[in-house]
This record gives structure tokens, C-alpha cells and sequence, in this order.
């Protein structure tokens, strides 16, 4: 028997099973999952917490309309901190970016069935990850009126991009991610957004619904279509879940940056995303369930899987934690060997230690089954994880900036009020645009939770 499961034959086990709660038809998954955007009144929690997280948008276009006025030196940043806040911001969006892609893509590949209730929403929350991201590296160059000299634009003067700069990689990898992860959604959407054609009540949604379903009538040549393309996307997209954030990390690992120059960088960053990425994921899917009454479409089965991937990148973050460390020591380089004193007793010390507690020895009680099926539990874990990570992002950035070769050049940086509003503000942003899709899209996909009725139904027969 495997480490923090019960028994076989226990209640527990029968009641985990099924991917599906009992006694669903095609009519009560479709009722259920259209009432939510179509008829369900909206609820003043709703309103309430859009309110906030409007509100903190609100705050974010200050933010960066005042940096647009008055330039890059509102932030902390200096020499030789010249990242701060912005890139541990960019690269910790990123990394969320990443589980949605993989539910999507991979789990599909893999023929995953678990995957169905929750990759509409996490395929959703990696575009809006992607566009807090893509807020950062704009704003963080000082000139973003000129930021479409990073791309290949015809340029009669002959300015085009430094292709040898990983910042440019950046550019084509994650504009690259954030395309595919949308046709890919809107492919997906296709058939649920005929759903809502079909059955809405007033003109206007009618309208605006059959036109984002763009002629689909269910036909078998469109049914075979889609599953062709979505199979295709979803090949294309699988790739992108690994290069994407190895080419971000490529951003520290080319310098020579003691603490960044190492080539554990891109498998470390891509099990630090999907592990982030998942914790986000189950941060969604907890309050989605509890306010929509999804427990039996989001069953505890899958908040369990989720845990369990939650908890293998974890480990597979704690190794490169320990691989850097033994790497810095067993090199004898007098800088690596510094820079690990800094990190465990240099001025940002308390940052590192908490990292360790969030992300290697808290998530360890995901090997008890019991706090696995505690919902509570899993949501305060799934939010120290995701703080976890954004600490690690803060090590990696700043201690190793704040003591560089030259002592003359040390420095400390030490983050502004319209750092923490620009940061906060894409947490609102993120959170607004989250409501605003359960509003008025499927959270779930209703045509593969009918598939998935289908499939049920006949291995009963």
C-alpha cells in the first residue's frame, strides 16, 4: 500500500472512483453548467469581490500611468539592482501561466479523464497569468513606446532586435505560449458557446453567442474537425509547456551572475512553474466549487490528483534547491561559495528560510492523505506554495544583484510603495478578469462532461 492511502476496499477509495459525481444525463450537465452564465442570478459576493478586484486594477493603471510620467526611478530599483520587482513579478506570472497548458495539452494526450472538469478554467487562468506577465517586461524597459523594436518589423534605418539577447527569446516564447494557449481555448469553447446560443433567452446574448460560435451546428464534419485541430493544438502546445519557461530562465543562466550562471536553470524553472501553476489552479477551483455547487463535477478526486502533482514538482523543486546548494559548495568558486552565505545569513536571509518553509517542508504534509482531502487545508497550502514561489523568484533576482564581483558596486534594494501597487494591482487584474469569465463563459466545458456522461453510461451497460 503506498504512502498516505487507506485501504482498497475502504468508503474512501469507492467514494474517490469516479471522475463524475452520480446520476448526471446530457441534460443535467448542460442545465447545470449554461444555468450559471445564462439564468443564476448574480450574487452579491460576486458583485462584492469584482468590486475589489477592480478596484486594484484601478490601482495598477495609476501605477503605471504615473511611471509613464515620471520614469523607472519611482521604483527601487538602482545600481547594480537594476531588476527587481518587475522581473521576480514577469517570471512568477509566467510560471502560473504554465498548469493550465499542461491540463489542457498534455493530460489530454495522455488520455487523463480527470483533466475535463477543470481545464476550462485553468486554460483561462493561463491567459490571464500571461497577461499580468507581459505587463512587466513593457513597463520594465522605461521606453515602452518603443517596444516594437524587439520585433522584426521592416525597418528601413536597419534597427532590428539583438537575437543574441535572451530578452528577445522572451519576447517570441511568450507571445508564441500566449497565442497557441488561445486558439487552443477558443477551439475548445467552440462547442459550448453553440451551447449558449442555443439557449439563451435574450437577443443580445443570442447574438454575441452565435457569433462567437461561429457557425457551429454539430454536424459530424464539424465534430471531426474539431477533434483534429484540437489534437493538433494540443501537440503544439505540449512543447511550448517545456520551452517557454526554459527560455525565461536563459535570461539568468547566460550571465555570469554568480547564483544565475548554472544549467539546472531550465528543468528547475519548468517544475517551479507547473508546481505554482497547480497550487493557482487549486486556489480556483476550491471557492468555483463551493459557490457554484460543483462538488460533483469537481470532485475530491481531482483536487487529490492535484495535490499529488503539487506534490512531486515540490520535490523536484526541494532537489534543485539542494542541487544549487551542493553545486555552489562542491565548485570551490570563492563567488558561489559567497553567495550561499549571503542567501542563508546575508541581509535577505528571512526571504530565503521562508522560502524553504513554503516550498519544501509545509508542502510535505501532502503526503497524508487525510490533509489531501482537506479542502481547507489544500487552500491554505495551495496560497504559502504560490507565496513560496514568488519569494523564491525574490531570492533568485536580488541576492544575487545586491552582491555581485565588485564590493565598491554592492547595493540593497529595497521595494517602493508603487512597486508593491504595480504587483498588487495585476493580483487585481487577475482576479477581475477570473470573475468576469465565470460570468459570462462555461468554467467547465459542457461538451466534454457530456462526453464523459457518455463514456460512463457505457461501461454501466
Amino acid at each position: 500500500m503506498s504512502v498516505g492511502q487507506p485501504p482498497s476496499d475502504s468508503p474512501e477509495i469507492r467514494q474517490l472512483t469516479p471522475v463524475l459525481g452520480p446520476g448526471h444525463t446530457f441534460r443535467s450537465v448542460t442545465d447545470k453548467i449554461s444555468a450559471i452564465v445564462l439564468t443564476r442570478p448574480t450574487s452579491l459576493g460576486w458583485f462584492i469581490g469584482f468590486a475589489i478586484s477592480f478596484s486594484l486594477t484601478g490601482l495598477l493603471t495609476v501605477a503605471i500611468g504615473w511611471l509613464f510620467t515620471k520614469g523607472v526611478g519611482i521604483w527601487g530599483i538602482n545600481i547594480p539592482i537594476g531588476w527587481g520587482f518587475a522581473i521576480v513579478n514577469f517570471v512568477w506570472w509566467i510560471g502560473i501561466g504554465h498548469a493550465g497548458t499542461l491540463i489542457s495539452a498534455i493530460l489530454f494526450l495522455l488520455n487523463q479523464k480527470w483533466r475535463t472538469s477543470i481545464n476550462r478554467f485553468a486554460e483561462a487562468m493561463t491567459l490571464f497569468a500571461v497577461a499580468c506577465a507581459g505587463i512587466f517586461p513593457l513597463i520594465h524597459t522605461g521606453r515602452p513606446w518603443m517596444a516594437y523594436y524587439m520585433f522584426p518589423y521592416p525597418s528601413t534605418m536597419g534597427i532590428w532586435p539583438q537575437f543574441r539577447s535572451p530578452l528577445i527569446w522572451d519576447v517570441f516564447a511568450v507571445s508564441t505560449y500566449g497565442t497557441v494557449s488561445l486558439m487552443f481555448w477558443f477551439v475548445g469553447l467552440l462547442p459550448d458557446l453553440a451551447t449558449l446560443r442555443d439557449r439563451a433567452i435574450q437577443k443580445p446574448a443570442k447574438i454575441i453567442y452565435g457569433m462567437l460560435a461561429m457557425g457551429w451546428r454539430g454536424s459530424a464534419r464539424h465534430w471531426h474537425r474539431y477533434q483534429s485541430a484540437y489534437l493538433l493544438l494540443a501537440g503544439l502546445a505540449t512543447p511550448l509547456v517545456l520551452s517557454v519557461h526554459s527560455v525565461i530562465s536563459l535570461d539568468f543562466s547566460v550571465s555570469i551572475v554568480p547564483g544565475w550562471h548554472t544549467t539546472i536553470f531550465p528543468p528547475y524553472f519548468v517544475a517551479g512553474a507547473i508546481y505554482s501553476g497547480f497550487a493557482m489552479v487549486i486556489s480556483i477551483a476550491i471557492p468555483l466549487r463551493k459557490a457554484y455547487g460543483l462538488e460533483d463535477y469537481i470532485t475530491m478526486r481531482h483536487l487529490d490528483n492535484m495535490a499529488k502533482v503539487m506534490l512531486a514538482t515540490g520535490l523536484i523543486v526541494a532537489y534543485g534547491y539542494f542541487f544549487e546548494f551542493f553545486l555552489s559548495i562542491y565548485s570551490g568558486n570563492k563567488f558561489d561559495v559567497f553567495l550561499v552565505q549571503q542567501r542563508l545569513h546575508g541581509p535577505y536571509a528571512p526571504f530565503y528560510y521562508s522560502l524553504i518553509i513554503c516550498n519544501i517542508l509545509t508542502p510535505q504534509l501532502l503526503w497524508s492523505y487525510k490533509m489531501r482531502h482537506n479542502v481547507v487545508v489544500l487552500f491554505i497550502m495551495s496560497i504559502i506554495v504560490n507565496t513560496g514561489m514568488w519569494l523564491e523568484r525574490f531570492v533568485i533576482v536580488v541576492i544575487s544583484l545586491t552582491r555581485d564581483f565588485d564590493p565598491s558596486a554592492w547595493g540593497r534594494y529595497q521595494p517602493t510603495f508603487w512597486d508593491w501597487a504595480t504587483f498588487i494591482g495585476t493580483i487585481g487584474m487577475f482576479v477581475m478578469l477570473i470573475f468576469l469569465f465565470v460570468r459570462v463563459l462555461p468554467a467547465i466545458s459542457i461538451a466534454e462532461m457530456r462526453e464523459l456522461v457518455a463514456e460512463t453510461s457505457e461501461e454501466k451497460e
